[in-house]
């Protein structure tokens, strides 16, 4: 795994957290991983970076529902402290091949492609 400097992407973590509006337009896609389906919501803050987002799994109150919506709201509130979206995505467990292995990661994957403008 490559180190990644967090000088050089730009993005310095911050022990005051910066809200989103209260009002903000929001992603809605799916997510497939080893298997099970989710729903992923984003919202990014105004000068488009990601700033939240909601995982759930199609069994709602199962344990990978409740593991991807804990993961998903922890991973928010380090994006409103300033954590960078790549530096945790790279972060994340990944297979042999670079794949992501669990929901988060997959989802993460899939914005930084749209980002990208990749489809």
């Amino acid at each position: 795994m490559d180190h990644i400097d967090p000088a050089q992407v730009g993005h310095k973590p911050n022990s005051i957290r910066q809200r989103l509006n209260d009002r903000r337009a929001s992603e809605t896609f799916d997510v497939e991983c080893e298997g099970l389906s989710y729903t992923a919501i984003i919202s990014r803050f105004s000068d488009g970076r990601l700033g939240e987002i909601f995982l759930t799994n199609t069994k709602a109150g199962s344990g990978a529902d409740t593991a991807a919506r804990d993961a998903a709201i922890a991973v928010s509130i380090a994006f409103q402290h300033g954590a960078d979206p790549e530096i945790i995505r790279r972060a994340l467990c990944r297979d042999s091949q670079g794949k992501a292995n669990g929901p988060l990661g997959t989802a993460l994957d899939l914005i930084a492609a749209q980002d990208r403008g990749q489809p």
